[in-house]
Parts: structure tokens; sequence; C-alpha cells
């Protein structure tokens, strides 16, 4: 995948500390699902926590997010048109997408980028749904 905001492999706690970095609202990034195979994260910080979206793919390459039960599907033809509509305000995620943090090099499996962790670690929910 060549998005420069996407970090394949990265951990929970490496988002965390690339996002929390400057504690800037609207940070933002995309990596693998740790616990569901082939799913994606949208991650995004709010008031110095990080907010965890997941993202699935559908038929023919198509992506959703997960939302709750109330809310209608939106199905994106790619991640770029997804980033592009969750960077305007008002449209379900806590916060808008306003700043990328572009990766320096995709980690490979079994090796991890050294990061500090002294951070916040977000305890609540390890996702939140998309709400109307």
């Amino acid at each position: 995948m060549d998005l420069p905001y996407y970090h394949g492999c990265l951990t929970k706690r490496e988002c965390e500390a690339l996002l929390l970095k400057g504690g800037v609202d609207g940070n933002f990034l995309i990596r693998d699902s740790e616990s569901v195979p082939g799913a994606l994260c949208l991650c995004v910080s709010f008031k110095k926590l990080v907010y965890s979206y997941r993202i699935f793919r559908e038929k023919h390459g198509y992506y959703r997010i997960e939302t709750d039960a109330h809310t209608p599907r939106t199905i994106f033809p790619n991640l770029q048109e997804l980033v592009s509509k969750y960077g305007k305000p008002g449209q379900g995620l806590v916060v808008h997408l306003s700043n990328p943090i572009m990766r320096n090099n995709l980690c490979q499996r079994g090796r991890r980028m050294e990061l500090e962790l002294n951070v916040y670690e977000n305890t609540d929910e390890e996702y939140v749904d998309v709400l109307p």
C-alpha cells in the first residue's frame, strides 16, 4: 500500500507514541490491525487520547469503516477517499482528520521501530464506532 500515512505493522503502543507526540488533535495514521487479520485501523489523536476505528476490505477491493448499528454503511473505492471524507468536520469521528503522520519506513513483520513509549496508554475500549 503506497500511502504516506500507512504505517503497516506498527503496534498500538508505537502508534500512540507517534500520534501523541506534540499533543495536536487530529493527528492520524493508518496501520494494520493487531487483532483482526486483514483489517486496518484508522487511528486519530484527540485530547491526549488515541481513538482507533477499524477499516474492513469489502468485495471488489472497496473499504468501509466500522460503524455503530444505527449508522448506514459507507463504502469507499479507496483509502484516499475515506480519509478525504473524514478530513471534514462532523462526519462521525471524535475529531476530523487534519494532520497525517507520515511514515519514515514501512516496518517489516518481526522488526519493530523503537519509540519512546512513556506516553498515556488508552485503557478504554480498543476501538470506537463512527456515530451518525
